[in-house]
């Protein structure tokens, strides 16, 4: 995994990602990304699938109104949420919180890898919990 930051949109995975939600005029690329989290069950979590899922999930914030950094690697998603005119129900932040709390929980390839990273493992989780707050219902 490229990673320049522990922004959630601060990865190779989250800008491709970001780039293919151009494409999308709906909700439904948003759900089908969380739904994938949600499938791996108790199966050990890729990391891809969580840093896709966090975009999903940050792009979800967004769209609720609740905007975190915007910078350089958000581009993508911040035009696609401002030329939209969508917004998502309360069914869908509740699985955004899940899959949050999926990609936190082991087994999960990313947790793993930014526990490894030292001490940038507490700024990445803080920028997890400011997102938990900003999905909120």
């Amino acid at each position: 995994m490229g990673t320049w930051s522990t922004d959630s949109l601060g990865n190779d995975t989250a800008g491709d990602w970001a780039d293919d939600l151009k494409e999308c005029p709906n909700l439904s690329y948003i759900d089908a990304t969380l739904d994938r989290v949600l499938a791996s069950g108790d199966a050990r979590l890729g990391s891809m699938e969580a840093c896709r899922a966090i975009a999903a999930i940050e792009t979800l914030a967004r769209l609720l109104g609740r905007w975190g950094i915007r910078n350089s690697h958000t581009e993508d998603v911040d035009n696609w949420v401002e030329s939209v005119n969508l917004t998502p129900d309360t069914t869908l932040a509740l699985k955004a919180q899940r899959v949050l709390d999926r990609i936190l929980t082991d087994p999960s390839l990313l947790l793993d890898e930014w526990r490894e990273s030292g001490k940038l493992f507490e700024e990445w989780l803080d920028v997890m919990q400011d997102l938990r707050r900003r999905i909120g219902t």
